[in-house]
């Protein structure tokens, strides 16, 4: 495998509620979510076998939640290892909001 392959690209992909994590231009893995009012719930997040053990997972989150605050929304960590990172970067904490039984309630109405 060269050396010279790009850096990992991060992009919100509206259309299916998640964000991706490309290597040069394979999908690595992905980030899911749903918009609930000004909170963007997290609830799943995946890196292909294939790209395990690069650090695409923290990328992937780190680019996510930074885009959360652009965008001006709220942080719900219903997925371990955005919580997980979560608990690491503590500079995202003030626009973090509790996972409570509602949210939960709602995203499974979500996720049928």
């Amino acid at each position: 495998m060269s050396q010279s392959s790009a850096a990992p690209v991060v992009e919100r992909i509206d259309a299916k509620n998640r964000y991706e994590i490309l290597v040069d231009g394979t999908r690595a893995g992905l980030t899911a979510y749903r918009d609930r009012d000004d909170q963007r719930i997290f609830y799943h997040t995946e890196v292909d076998d294939a790209f395990a053990g690069q650090g695409l997972a923290s990328q992937l989150v780190q680019q996510a939640l930074t885009d959360v605050r652009a965008s001006g929304k709220r942080i719900v960590p219903v997925c371990p290892y955005v919580a997980k990172f979560l608990n690491k970067h503590e500079e995202f904490a003030d626009i973090t909001d509790p996972v409570t039984p509602e949210v939960l309630r709602w995203l499974d109405t979500e996720l049928g």
